[in-house]
């Protein structure tokens, strides 16, 4: 799709974060020092209770706060008011990231699917993107969470997201559904408008056959010199991590 130029720059990883700085993975500061060098950002939405999103990569509070428990299970005006562990920022809502990047770099929202295949999840972030006038895409490890996205904006960039599928990663998925996914066999349905695959699995002939198709590929995630050389090498753009591209 020549209308996605935007997907082929690099992109870092759940904003520009540095955790030794006081600047924590998916906040507001790490958005700020992205934009600071031009680059397009890459951010996780979770699902919080009523379907709502948020930036905030696990599905548990634990890791990155000093509250418990399941993400799902709070509001998103509540998680909002959550302060991030080691930073003077708060969780940050799907409508306060799109107010503060306003188009001035492209967006990618990685979307933590809720795997149950109602489409309640994408509809709300699909309502919140509508009005929406920068370069942003969403993409998924769910082919049908990118299908969800398919039917309820078919002009929003939707992208499949893609690895390995070792089994002791995805214990929940049979050796058919790992094969599948690896090999991009869910496209058929998912429909998807770029594919983003783990670097560490390239090359690999699913995702460069895409790619001979038209399809943009993007390779994340880029933390070493020698994963950057794979990524020029391999793909389009690189989602980036520790290191400048």
């Amino acid at each position: 799709m020549g209308e996605l130029y935007w997907l082929r720059r690099p992109f870092a990883h759940r904003g520009l974060h540095d955790a030794t700085r006081g600047v924590v993975e998916n906040s507001l500061s790490a958005v700020k020092a992205a934009m600071g060098k031009g680059y397009g950002i890459e951010v996780d939405l979770q699902c919080a209770a009523g379907g709502m999103p948020v930036i905030f990569h696990d599905d548990t509070l634990g890791r990155l706060t000093e509250e418990t428990g399941p993400v799902a299970a709070r509001s998103m005006e509540t998680l909002c008011r959550i302060p991030l562990r080691g930073s003077t920022d708060f969780i940050l809502s799907l409508p306060d990231l799109l107010t503060l990047v306003d188009g001035h770099v492209p967006l990618l929202l990685e979307v933590k699917s809720t795997w149950r295949r109602d489409g309640a999840f994408e509809a709300n972030i699909t309502k919140l993107l509508a009005p929406y006038e920068g370069p942003v895409g969403v993409m998924s490890f769910d082919p049908y969470s990118v299908a969800a996205f398919r039917d309820a904006a078919p002009s929003l960039a939707r992208g499949l997201v893609s690895e390995r599928f070792d089994a002791r990663v995805w214990p929940e998925l049979t050796a058919g559904q790992r094969f599948g996914m690896r090999h991009l066999f869910t496209a058929a349905f998912a429909r998807p408008n770029f594919i983003a695959y783990d670097v560490q699995a390239l090359p690999a002939p699913a995702p460069l056959a895409a790619r001979l198709f038209g399809l943009p590929l993007l390779a994340w995630t880029v933390r070493t010199r020698e994963e950057r050389e794979r990524a020029l090498r391999y793909a389009d753009a690189m989602i980036f991590e520790g290191i400048r591209p």
